[in-house]
């Protein structure tokens, strides 16, 4: 088991700042462009492709790092680079996951690849899960995937919302209700290929921030996807749904715990998200401040300036230990029992707004405009208190972690 440590090493170290390069020379250049697009930036994601960081074997190089801080850490240097365009190039990854976690080994060989294509032709993938009724409470969910036996298909109906690379995508993972009984454990996840009659987009989202990134709505209207689309297979799926049924007479709580770690070890990424857009903007707000004379000295020297910034790098400081704390623990296998997962994510997220404010009052009228980064990475930053759970929600799981009361 590795132990915790504060200190990277030299690998970890050399992908660090190879990632800070690409972000510095290749994402940092075009964000204001994509920004003002509001398009998917396919450029940058086929740069990417071909060095090798738009790439299922690099994230799985960095999910199966045994001190956990591979994620984190990449994620942390491409958000730093800009948050819209980093989301535009992790966002497969989401799908990745979903099909890494669930499926077998034949759909895990035949689907994934094709998320990302090739470097000459760049696809991505989404994952749908929220609805627009169906947020963080996922036993809302109202998709519904039937099973036609005769001709051996899942017919999947439903509405998907905020979904990353939603209509765009070649392939679609989707979480839809087998059976509506057993609530958020009667869900199961399916392969959407490319080209499915019946799969559409929906809106696409105009959003205050990450607008580089593609999101929109995902609709299903009478989507038929193979028996094989299903993840995991329909032997596995009929045994889980066996047990949920047999757990639930029981009062099901080991159910509930499983799915609270599965969230707890997915949040600090997010955090890592937050503390590259954080660190972004303090890093501009430094320069500002040693560069900028007023009165005929650098406005560092007045104490209201050098206090914040004292504030802003402790307190993303402090983010990305609650991040690798988390991390670590959720790669090690130790028990979240304080909802670290949690703690993290709502620390770094809460750092990010704050920061990223921060920066734009330290640069005064400057901070307000388009020509300076830090109005772009305030706007970012909103994102970060609101999806993966919302603040509202990791202070609710916290507090009753701590208080020992059942998390639903």
């Amino acid at each position: 088991m590795a132990e915790f440590t504060l200190e990277l090493n030299d690998d970890q170290k050399q992908v660090r700042d190879w990632l800070n390069g690409f972000a510095k020379d290749v994402i940092r250049p075009a964000a204001a462009e994509w920004d003002e697009r509001e398009e998917t930036p396919w450029p940058v994601i086929q740069e990417a492709a071909k060095v090798g960081i738009y790439s299922l074997d690099f994230y799985a190089q960095q999910f199966f790092d045994p001190t956990g801080l591979g994620i984190p850490m990449a994620l942390e240097e491409l958000f730093w680079g800009d948050a819209g365009i980093a989301l535009s190039i992790v966002g497969t990854g989401l799908a990745a996951v979903g099909v890494l976690a669930n499926g077998t080994e034949e759909q895990i060989g035949t689907w994934i690849p094709q998320m990302y294509g090739d470097v000459d032709d760049v696809k991505v993938a989404a994952f749908c899960s929220s609805e627009p009724d169906a947020g963080s409470d996922v036993g809302a969910m109202r998709t519904r995937a039937v099973y036609d036996e005769a001709k051996d298909e899942w017919v999947l109906n439903g509405t998907k919302t905020w979904a990353t690379n939603g209509g765009i995508a070649g392939v679609h993972v989707v979480v839809a209700v087998v059976d509506q009984e057993l609530g958020s454990k009667g869900h199961a996840s399916f392969i959407v290929p490319p080209q499915t009659p019946g799969l559409s987009q929906g809106q696409k989202f105009k959003k205050h921030g990450i607008r580089a990134s593609h999101t929109a709505e995902v609709v299903l209207e009478d989507a038929r996807v193979p028996g094989h689309c299903l993840l995991g297979g329909k032997e596995k799926l009929d045994e889980r749904l066996a047990r949920a049924h047999e757990r639930a007479k029981a009062g099901g709580e080991r159910v509930k715990n499983a799915a609270m770690a599965t969230f707890e070890a997915s949040r600090p990424a997010v955090g890592a998200m937050a503390v590259g857009t954080a660190r972004a903007a303090y890093e501009v707000a430094l320069d500002y401040a040693t560069t900028r004379s007023q009165f005929g000295r650098p406005i560092i020297d007045n104490q209201g300036i050098a206090f914040q910034l004292a504030d802003m790098r402790t307190q993303i400081d402090a983010a990305r230990l609650l991040v690798w704390r988390a991390s670590w623990m959720a790669a090690t296998g130790k028990p979240f029992t304080s909802a670290e997962g949690s703690m993290s994510k709502l620390y770094a997220s809460e750092t990010a707004k704050k920061v990223t404010a921060q920066a734009i009052q330290i640069l005064g009228g400057n901070g307000f405009t388009r020509e300076y980064p830090v109005e772009r990475m305030h706007r970012d930053a909103a994102i970060y208190t609101i999806f993966e759970g919302t603040s509202e929600i990791q202070r609710l799981v916290i507090a009753r972690t701590l208080s020992g009361m059942p998390i639903r």
